[in-house]
């Protein structure tokens, strides 16, 4: 899928370079899925041939901003943003049902490990602090039974999560019974298996579509927009809600 594929390029300079992330595409080497052989660090790298820094990550079925630095002191600079939450991420995403119109999410996550690269970690630690805020952004009600239901309701929600733990929007929306949709992970299958079968879409509808940073030499606030691939587009269209992508500013 990603032979000889060229990545999207939003912004870049002499010390960063912020791309949009296909779904389906891991940020870099990982035993969560040894199998792989493409990766966005060395996509990146051979693309515009320089070395690059991976900064943060997003998950492999999630799209969207995924940004790099071109140095060591860029990559150090901008990882202490991170943890010291002045980066401001904003997602968009696809859950079932009707969601209240907007919400925070206080519900601390366990941690998660990875059966090889953590198998020394302890298995005991508590919960850590996770919180999102959403805004529900638009809804519709589709003429289909999935499950019981004889109509089907989903919501269009625009997270912004607060802190960064491991699958924290995915597992947030779990938490509140709105499955993000297309997530085979922790949401529902039937759900998945209906908007595949119906709408031919084969992704998890999760994509980063703003990152804000501070610059890592001249301080200026930075904020990158990665518009929607074919299959999310196709989702707006088929929910009529195409006039939400220019609100957004993804046109």
């Amino acid at each position: 899928m990603f032979k000889d594929y060229k990545l999207e390029i939003l912004f870049q300079d002499d010390y960063i370079v912020a791309i949009n992330k296909p779904s389906g595409l891991l940020v870099h080497r990982s035993m969560i899925d040894p199998s792989e052989i493409y990766f966005a660090v060395n996509i990146l790298r051979d693309q515009i041939g320089k070395y690059v820094y991976p900064v943060h990550r997003i998950d492999k079925p999630t799209s969207g901003v995924l940004l790099f630095a071109l140095d060591s002191q860029s990559a150090k600079i901008l990882s202490e943003q991170f943890l010291a939450n002045q980066i401001e991420k904003r997602y968009l995403a696809v859950v079932r049902g009707y969601t209240q119109p907007q919400g925070v999410i206080d519900y601390p996550l366990s941690r998660k490990l990875d059966k090889i690269a953590d198998c020394d970690a302890s298995q005991n630690k508590e919960p850590q602090e996770a919180i999102s805020t959403y805004t529900r952004l638009a809804t519709v009600e589709v003429p289909y039974e999935v499950g019981k239901y004889a109509q089907t309701r989903y919501s269009l929600v625009e997270v912004v999560p607060k802190t960064g733990r491991k699958h924290q929007i995915r597992r947030h929306m779990k938490h509140l019974s709105h499955h993000l949709v297309g997530d085979t992970k922790y949401g529902r299958g039937e759900h998945n298996k209906f908007i595949r079968e119906q709408y031919d879409c084969h992704r998890m509808l999760l994509h980063s579509y703003s990152l804000s940073i501070f610059h890592p030499y001249d301080n200026n606030r930075l904020t990158f927009k990665a518009p929607l691939d074919e299959s999310f587009k196709s989702i707006f269209t088929s929910f009529g809600w195409e006039e939400l992508m220019q609100t957004i500013g993804l046109n």
